[in-house]
């Protein structure tokens, strides 16, 4: 094989050849190829966006090469891969610790992979060894840390995910404790300066098996929490057809509010009631036959369900609108398994 393709191999494959593993081993397929691929692009334009930040720092900081690559890079780069991250979080893409830990170790994936291009363009001529730790050592690590940044900030964002959505704050500061961890594993990577092999192969070691730990706790929540989830709300959606649900504090209170939006209003409302109802719990039924690998999951209407919620949605308003989630206590975790619901079902031909 030619050097520089064999060089090639080792600083790239080994990285890539883990995400898809990890892809493969997520029970529930929340994040798709597009996602993936995405997710690596972002990854690698933060590197360039790095290695400009970088430059820009040393420039005004003048410090050694070895002083840099211990203290000040890992915060650097750990910062701008959490910045994404943090985003996927505020736009509520990330539902579990499964798709967290996917999401971050992508995102580091893509980070890795694009710093590897870089010095193998510049450093052609370094030897394998150096290759070896780079790729089975450093890229492991880029993707370790940003995974763990993702799965404790999961972790803390855990018990706000179950409120209401309506009473959900973003507070960044849940995030500083994941970040911390992150600079701190990248930080611990580059002192190891003398010991590059030990340091490759405790990572190698570490990374994958916390990731698969967190997998197998994390599939183990995530089929109790929909279980539970889909009874409850299993539960609601027959009170809601059988006219119990009007009978409740909440149903009564849809009721009076509908009232004051006249006879078209009123019946709006509560076929976005029934609708949204519906929707959440076959998101939820989805998300577990997912967990199976049955495909048989989504019904050929859920497309045009959708697009009747998003229609009722626009003539109602937000208000309205948030008013039924308020009532029918739909948490943002719902609305994520809605989005994956929706992101999920099959387009007409």
């Amino acid at each position: 094989m030619d050097p520089m393709l064999l060089k090639a191999v080792i600083a790239l494959a080994p990285v890539l050849v883990c995400l898809m593993v990890f892809e493969r081993v997520d029970a529930f397929r929340l994040i798709g190829l597009r996602e993936i691929g995405l997710l690596l692009l972002g990854g690698g334009l933060l590197a360039a966006a790095s290695y400009v930040a970088n430059g820009s720092v040393l420039d005004q900081f003048p410090l050694r090469q070895t002083s840099y690559s211990q203290w000040v890079a890992p915060v650097v780069e750990e910062s701008l891969k959490a910045v994404l991250l943090i985003g996927l979080f505020a736009y509520n893409r990330i539902g579990y610790l499964i798709d967290a830990a996917i999401a971050g170790f992508t995102v580091g994936a893509g980070f890795s992979v694009a710093e590897n291009i870089f010095y193998l363009h510049e450093f052609a001529h370094a030897t394998l060894s150096v290759w070896l730790v780079r790729g089975f050592g450093t890229a492991i690590m880029h993707g370790g840390a940003a995974a763990i940044f993702t799965v404790l900030s999961q972790v803390l964002y855990t018990p706000r995910l179950r409120l209401d959505a309506d009473r959900f704050h973003f507070n960044i500061l849940l995030f500083l404790p994941g970040l911390a961890a992150a600079i701190a594993l990248h930080a611990g990577f580059n002192h190891f300066t003398d010991a590059p092999i030990e340091a490759m192969a405790v990572v190698l070691l570490a990374v994958p098996l916390g990731l698969f730990v967190i997998f197998s706790l994390g599939e183990r929540y995530a089929h109790r929490r929909l279980a539970e989830n889909r009874e409850a709300h299993g539960k609601l959606l027959e009170d809601i057809d059988s006219g119990a649900f009007a009978d409740t504090n909440n149903g009564r209170a849809l009721k009076a509010l509908g009232e004051r939006m006249g006879p078209e209003g009123e019946r709006d409302l509560f076929d976005y009631v029934h609708l949204h109802t519906d929707l959440v719990v076959r998101a939820e039924t989805s998300l577990l036959a997912m967990e199976v690998h049955e495909a048989t999951a989504f019904r050929d209407d859920v497309r045009e369900r959708f697009h009747q919620l998003h229609a009722l949605e626009r003539r109602l308003g937000m208000s309205p609108v948030m008013a039924v989630r308020q009532h029918l206590h739909f948490s943002r975790n719902d609305l994520w398994e809605m989005h994956e619901l929706e992101s999920h079902a099959p387009k007409k031909a």
